[in-house]
Formats: C-alpha cells, sequence, structure tokens
C-alpha cells in the first residue's frame, strides 16, 4: 500500500512497511550509511542515517526507523549535517592518518563522508588505534587499526555467507572486530571468499598483494611471465576503467597483458572447458558405478575450504578435478614449458582471477609439484587494473589481440563458469554427447539463469534420469546438504559457489558500495553465450589438440596426474 510523506518541503510515494531509508532511496534521496547492508535487518549502530523528523525530539535513524503516514522528513537540515559530521569527526579522531598510504584510498566511504561534509579540521583528538595488522591469511590482509567497528563484515560472514569467522572482541573503546580468540585468520573458520572484503567501508580489511614480486619478474629478462585471466575479468575489468559494466574487454585486456611485458598471455576459459570435459567425465563414471553420489563441483576454493573444514565426511562426493587456474598452471608446467623449451625454474606464473580464495589454492600443499607451485602468484581485479594504470596503460587506446598458443580458443561454455548455474549448464552440454553421442539442442536452462538462492533441474539424458543443484552463494549450502543427509537421492550432481551471483560477484571485484554491477556482468556471459559458434566445450579445438599431443583422453593416467588433486579434512578455530 502506497501513501504519501514530505520530505525536505516535496511529498514523495512511500510504501507501508518499508523502512525510511528504503522509501528515500526508492525517490533518489540519497542519505549517507556505514553499517547499512542491502536486504539485511538493520542495525542502526553508525547513526549516519539519521534524519528530522518534526514532532519528534531527537534525530532518527532512517535505516531503522519505519515509515509513516504522518511524518514530515528533513534529510539534510543544518541540525542533521551537525550530527553526521560530530559522529564522522569522532570516528577520525582515533583513525590512523595514512590515507596516502591506505589501500582504499580513492575509494574509501570514510574518506568521502569527510568529504561531503566539508570535514576540513580536526576538532577531537583521540588515542590513535595501534593494533597489530593480521597476515597470517594467504588471501587476506586485516589491519583493526584502521575499523570503524561499523559491524559489516561480521554480519556478512554470519548471516549471508554464515561462516562466523569474525566477531566483536572486548568491551567499551577495546572492542575490536577478529577471529576466534583474536588468533590470526589463518587459524580461524575463514574460507576466504572476500566478501568481508567487498562490505568494509575502509582497509581494515583487504586483498593480500606481491606487487614488487612481479614487477622484478617482469623486468627480469632470464624470467619468462606467464599470465591466464579468468573467464570473469573481461567483463569486469571495464568498471575499473570508468567504462560500462559488463563491457567486454577480452581482446583489449591481452593486449595490455603483452605491453605490461607479459612473454606469454593465455585465457583461462580454455582451462574452463578442459574442465567440463574432464568433470563431465568424472561424473558420468560415477553414474555407471552409482558410487559418491551426488557429486559436488571442485572449482571454487572457497566452497573446498568450507566443506574440508564443516563437512570432511563428504569429501569423496567432491569432483577430484582441479580448478581451471590450477588445470592450466599445470599445463603450463608439464605441457608448455618442455614443448616450448623452456625451464620450468624460469617460468613466473601468474593468474588473474575474480577472487582473493585463489590466492589461498595456489599455495595448497596439493598444488605442488616437487617444491613447485602450479601457479606463483594471484592477482585480483582490482590488482590487474592498478597494474595497468602503474604502468601507463590508455586501455580506451589499446587495440584488441588474441591470446596465445597453445592454449587460444575456447568456447562460450568455459566463458560460462563465471555464473552462478554456468558450470552446470555447460556440463550438461557435454555430458549430454558424452552419454548420447549427440549435441544437446537445448543449449539454454532458463532454470539455471535466475538469481534464487537454490536452483533445481531434472532432465533425462539417455537411459539416466538426472537431478541437479545450483547453490548460490556458501550460506545456501547447509540447508540441501541437510536434505541430502536425510536421504534425498533425486540430486546427482551439485554446483556451489561460495559469492552470490558466482565468479561475478568475486572477493577481488571492484568495489562499489552498493554493487549493482553483478546482474550487468552476468548479462554480458550469457548474451556472449548467444553469439559464438562454438558453445560446446568438447568442440573446442585447442583443448582437441592436447587431448591428442598431451593428455590423450579425459580420466586418462595423463589426465589424473596432472589435473586431478585430493581433499583432505582441515581443523580451525571456531
Amino acid at each position: 500500500m502506497l501513501f504519501e510523506i514530505e520530505v525536505n518541503g516535496k511529498t514523495i510515494k512511500a510504501k507501508r512497511g518499508d523502512t525510511l531509508l528504503m522509501a528515500l532511496q526508492r525517490n533518489g534521496i540519497k542519505v549517507p550509511t556505514l553499517c547499512h547492508i542491502k536486504d539485511l535487518l538493520p542495525s542502526g549502530a553508525c547513526r549516519m542515517c539519521v534524519v528530522e523528523v518534526e514532532g519528534r525530539q531527537g534525530l532518527i535513524p532512517a535505516c531503522s526507523h519505519p515509515v509513516e503516514e504522518w511524518m514530515k522528513v528533513h534529510t539534510h537540515s543544518p541540525r542533521v549535517i551537525k550530527a553526521r559530521k560530530t559522529n564522522t569527526e569522532l570516528l577520525l579522531s582515533n583513525h590512523p592518518d595514512d590515507c596516502l598510504y591506505c589501500e582504499r584510498n580513492g575509494n574509501c566511504e570514510l574518506q568521502k563522508l569527510a568529504e561531503d561534509l566539508n570535514v576540513r579540521e580536526r576538532r577531537f583528538y583521540g588515542k590513535k588505534n595501534k593494533y597489530k595488522t593480521d597476515p597470517s591469511s594467504a588471501s587476506l590482509l586485516r589491519d583493526p587499526a584502521k575499523c570503524i567497528l561499523c559491524g559489516r563484515c561480521i554480519r556478512v560472514c554470519e548471516e549471508i555467507q554464515k561462516i562466523t569467522a569474525l566477531d566483536f572482541i572486548g568491551r567499551g573503546n577495546k572492542t575490536q572486530v577478529g577471529p576466534a580468540f583474536n588468533k590470526g585468520m589463518n587459524l580461524s573458520s575463514c574460507i576466504n571468499c572476500g566478501q568481508c572484503v567487498m562490505v568494509c567501508p575502509t582497509g581494515a580489511l583487504a586483498e593480500k598483494q606481491y606487487p614488487a614480486k612481479l614487477q622484478d619478474a617482469l623486468h627480469n629478462p632470464s624470467v619468462k611471465t606467464v599470465i591466464q585471466c579468468s573467464p570473469t575479468l573481461s567483463v569486469t575489468l571495464a568498471e575499473e576503467f570508468g567504462l560500462r559494466a559488463g563491457k567486454d574487454l577480452e581482446g583489449v585486456m591481452f593486449a595490455a597483458l603483452r605491453k605490461l611485458g607479459f612473454d606469454y598471455v593465455f585465457d583461462t576459459s580454455f582451462a574452463a572447458d578442459l574442465l567440463i570435459t574432464e568433470q563431465a567425465s568424472e561424473f558420468y563414471n560415477r553414474l555407471q558405478t552409482g558410487k559418491s553420489l551426488p557429486m559436488f563441483s571442485s572449482c571454487c576454493p572457497a566452497w573446498i575450504k568450507y566443506i574440508e573444514q564443516s563437512y570432511p565426511e563428504m569429501l569423496d562426493n567432491v569432483s577430484a578435478c582441479k580448478s581451471p587456474q590450477q588445470m592450466l598452471g599445470a599445463l603450463i608446467t608439464h605441457h608448455f614449458a618442455p614443448q616450448q623449451g623452456i625451464s620450468v625454474d624460469d617460468i613466473y606464473s601468474v593468474s588473474a582471477m575474480p577472487c582473493i580464495a585463489k590466492k589461498f589454492e595456489s599455495q595448497r600443499e596439493q598444488m605442488t609439484h616437487k617444491g613447485i607451485t602450479d601457479v606463483d602468484l594471484v592477482l585480483t581485479t582490482r590488482e590487474l587494473a592498478r597494474l595497468i594504470r602503474l604502468n601507463g596503460i590508455d586501455i580506451e587506446q589499446v587495440e584488441p589481440e588474441l591470446s596465445d598458443q597453445p592454449y587460444q580458443s575456447r568456447s562460450s561454455a568455459g566463458k560460462m563458469l563465471a555464473v552462478s548455474g554456468g558450470l552446470t549448464e555447460a556440463m550438461i552440454r557435454t555430458l549430454h554427447h558424452l552419454i548420447t553421442g549427440k549435441d544437446t539442442n537445448q543449449l539454454k536452462i532458463q532454470e539455471l539463469r535466475s538469481n534464487k538462492d537454490r536452483k533445481e533441474y531434472f532432465v533425462k539424458i539417455g537411459a539416466f534420469k538426472l537431478g541437479f543443484a545450483v547453490v548460490n552463494g556458501i550460506g545456501n549450502i547447509e540447508a540441501l546438504l541437510t536434505e541430502i543427509k536425510k536421504g534425498r537421492n533425486d540430486i546427482h550432481y551439485i554446483e556451489v559457489m561460495a559469492c552470490e551471483g558466482g565468479c561475478v560477484g568475486g572477493g577481488g571485484q571492484p568495489i562499489h558500495p552498493e554493487n549493482d554491477n553483478v546482474r550487468a556482468r552476468a548479462k554480458s556471459i550469457y548474451e556472449l553465450d548467444e553469439k559464438e559458434s562454438n558453445r560446446f566445450a568438447h568442440q573446442n579445438a585447442s583443448l582437441l589438440e592436447v587431448y591428442k599431443s598431451f593428455l590423450q583422453n579425459p580420466g586418462s593416467e595423463t589426465s589424473l596426474n596432472h589435473l586431478f588433486t585430493s581433499y583432505e579434512e582441515r581443523e580451525v578455530m571456531r
């Protein structure tokens, strides 16, 4: 039911049951917040969204106060602006004065708030926070001194991801945010998904970076630098340069990487085709034997760590296939290097990913061979954009180029791993060919393309009646696992992506206060699939050549040695 309220002297429409903040935002009236997370119940902790309501003595928080018909609201009165400015100044009073060196300089909500409120002098002096940084995680760097106690990271970890790796510690002015017992993040239940980084308004949480190592490698003539790029990056990188969200920069990205000095540039979409082919074969074998079903996907490292620490009894159900990043890393080491006559010791293998959990994955013991890692360094989308800017490359003036052989071609199926449900949809195409010997005519599966928390699809392929489930966000997997434990047996394959929306919403993607660009990225992936000439992973020409010259066939001994892995129970502090 709609009704009218007065805001800043003008009448607007409001909906019964909405909060004031929702009504204001719907009518294009901006009110600052620091603790608010869209679609979660308000906490009202930061008090930045306070507004003045006629007839009320005190200011009220717009995020938690329900809208009422009689209201006459003032969102930017002198009293309101003074209160917001005072709150901001108090936050700054004990905040580190290192903005120029901060990871979030130029993209910090506290910094932006201070600018908008014209904070130009220090009126309050507090003892500066001097907490030690926590560098223990392979993926995350935690700096408690920059934390403003907004609680966003806690809420996204507990209420959305349902991991509960972070919480408030201590009381009063000694309160801080940290993992269990205030130990290192490496000992916690953190799965490295990076969603806490995406919602942190300051630089208290950031991805771990190693820019000096990469720069040294790029300028060392005796080192052969190789980079692979996730299927997601081409439809995301544009945002970092002020271009339209979802704009595909695939060829431009490859060209820019060569300008940076990389000797070889590969598309991880090739390895995504490889994963689809190998996993379809693995799944078909399980269907024939009836063992270890349902089979879980294995390409999301955050999901893998979650099941290792929370459901180790179900590890046999996880696909043994490595992720595309690690598959291509292994091929670069064991196929590409010998083919080119390059010593493995001279290769510096880099991957650019939308995910900070990939940093953790690349350092896993299972991903090394005789002390040599398959992937030496992982960059996030944000880091790659900074590297391009650092080297003075104008992305809008770069002419598109192709990636390098022998992993040059890809199908649109490989690109679809960027979105939640894309892996399942792509694998069904190859599975259909594997079972029937023919390609399916149903390339678009609408049931797998929604934004639902869980998507299910049932289909008959040959003699098999199969059920597929897609879990969109790690917080939604527990219910399905419980159903399976209680005896549900109509689901045979389960895809799990830790981040909502899939890799397009990964923890290494561009940070926006209200990230509405995930849908635009996903839309670009689906549009690309519609117009591509090859939409089947098993028809990838480069992939077929690699099988012919090296891997032999899916599930071969060579494939098992280089493309498959194993997982084990992991103990963490909770």
